[in-house]
């Protein structure tokens, strides 16, 4: 009867450790879900964003920008647009946010009344100036990096899978900016809270802080990010974006999506 109570406490045991085994989360999952929860059906937004140099200046510009899916949630595609300081405003960018090939990027320059192509070389360039690179502003492909799963942490009260994104090759850490990254992605609603870039020599290059969030859909767990940092901890920059406002909206028009509607003011 001994024998017998201890090999039905030993399956169960078995079988429990089975299911947490699988239950486990795997790292790119993680990240693919904290990319999914910020990505809104339709949106628009006012946003301040400011930027901060070595010594304490600051230059603050006012930001707006729509967003929309398709194909299914599969493509983002999102208009940003300057609308002060008079030295930026009308600058556009407008961005195809595929989820397994590059994107594509455009930037309009309204005292070059052009549209310029931003190629995969660039994207790790500084976004206006900003310390968020254009890389940034959109999320890479998920194939082109591995993942490991780091000891479980908590930021700022909140617990977080860590996650360590690793660029499988020179040719993506140079078009990302960055060798490898490791994120702090909320357990509860994938939010990332925390990202902490190394360079290609593996040196730190930029920490990246959620400070703020705003939970838009509660039904599908999507929010939008509310207070954003990023901090250069080579060159002592820093910039800051702050939503004033946003909205969902679904019924956002195509045509914000243009190359053609770029070029307007």
């Amino acid at each position: 009867m001994k024998i017998k109570t201890v090999l039905i406490v030993l399956s169960i045991m078995t079988a429990l450790y089975v299911k947490a085994l699988y239950c486990e989360m795997l790292p790119k999952d993680v990240i693919d879900k904290s990319y999914k929860a910020t990505r809104l059906p339709g949106m628009e937004a006012v946003s301040e964003m400011t930027i901060i140099d070595s010594k304490g200046r600051e230059r603050v510009r006012k930001i707006a920008q729509v967003a929309k899916l398709y194909d299914n949630g599969d493509t983002q595609k999102k208009l940003v647009r300057f609308l002060a300081p008079a030295d930026v405003k009308g600058t556009g960018l407008l961005t195809y946010d595929y989820e397994k090939k590059d994107d594509d990027i455009w930037l309009y320059l309204p005292a070059l009344r052009k549209v310029r192509r931003i190629v995969s070389s660039e994207k790790a360039k500084s976004f206006m100036g900003s310390e968020f690179s254009y890389a940034d502003m959109t999320p890479p492909i998920l194939d082109d990096f591995t993942y490991k799963m780091l000891e479980a942490q908590t930021v700022r009260d909140i617990p977080c899978y860590v996650v360590e994104t690793k660029a499988k090759d020179d040719d993506i850490a140079d078009e990302n900016g960055f060798l490898r990254k490791i994120s702090y992605i909320g357990k509860q609603d994938f939010v990332i809270r925390k990202a902490v870039y190394y360079d290609q020599d593996n040196e730190l290059l930029k920490e990246l802080n959620m400070l703020e969030v705003k939970e838009m859909d509660k039904k599908n767990g999507k929010y939008h990010p509310m207070h954003i940092t990023m901090e250069n901890k080579q060159n002592g920059r820093k910039s800051v974006l702050k939503t004033e406002k946003v909205i969902l909206n679904n019924d956002i028009k195509d045509d914000f999506f243009t190359v053609r509607y770029l070029e307007h003011q």
